[in-house]
């Protein structure tokens, strides 16, 4: 059975206008994980629904670069918010915004029990098609922190969120794909996900938010 608590942050801190962490609900099974919702603002969401994804062949090889049999190739069509481009994606610029302040990191840190005052924030927009699947995989350790916010604009199945393993590989949850909402956690020895191969009728809108140990545009404030 998973142990479940529900944590109230403090609306006086955390209540933003951009990035609203208040209700998350702690799991323990099969790993530590928190899911949340009503996360974003709908511009923020709009952003990530109809957003023009980089176009090409993909591998769609089970890992999301590519990066096993397809040569990469899909890791060059991924889509970072950075200093480049991040004019084009005001609002969620504005969540990466939220995500360094100070207080808001040192709070996902004791969640997480994790130092983040040397990270960087990075984001990603991503937008799955049919045939994209994840084979079960930890994250490299670099990433101290994984959090997935879901879209979903196309009315796909709430059967697409991330799949859950258990040490022998066997899934044994799914967080449910429903829209703004999400969930996060810290790599570790037993964090088996992935996406085991499902309909997806036109796109699996979604983003990817890190605290990394290596440099992004985004360092977290430190003072």
């Amino acid at each position: 059975m998973n142990q479940k608590e529900l944590l109230t942050l403090s609306k006086k801190k955390y209540k933003r206008k951009y990035m609203n962490l208040e209700n998350i609900t702690t799991s323990d099974y099969p790993f530590k994980h928190w899911e949340i919702s009503d996360c974003l603002n709908t511009k923020a969401l709009d952003e990530i629904s109809y957003s023009n994804m980089p176009d090409g062949n993909r591998a769609y090889d089970g890992t999301r670069a590519a990066d096993h049999t397809g040569k990469g190739i899909d890791g060059k069509l991924r889509l970072f918010i950075d200093l480049n481009n991040s004019k084009s994606y005001p609002n969620l610029t504005k969540v990466i915004n939220e995500l360094q302040k100070k207080e808001f990191y040192l709070k996902i840190g004791k969640l997480l029990d994790k130092d983040l005052s040397k990270s960087y924030v990075r984001l990603e927009i991503i937008g799955d098609k049919k045939g994209f699947w994840l084979k079960p995989h930890k994250d490299i350790s670099e990433k101290l922190m994984t959090m997935m916010i879901w879209a979903n604009p196309y009315d796909e199945s709430d059967s697409l969120g991330t799949d859950f393993y258990d040490n022998d590989f066997k899934l044994v949850k799914t967080v449910k794909y429903l829209h703004n909402n999400g969930y996060f956690f810290s790599s570790g020895k037993d964090t088996w996900h992935g996406l085991e191969l499902k309909e997806i009728k036109k796109e699996r809108r979604c983003i990817q938010i890190n605290y990394v140990s290596f440099k992004t545009d985004w360092p977290v404030e430190n003072y």
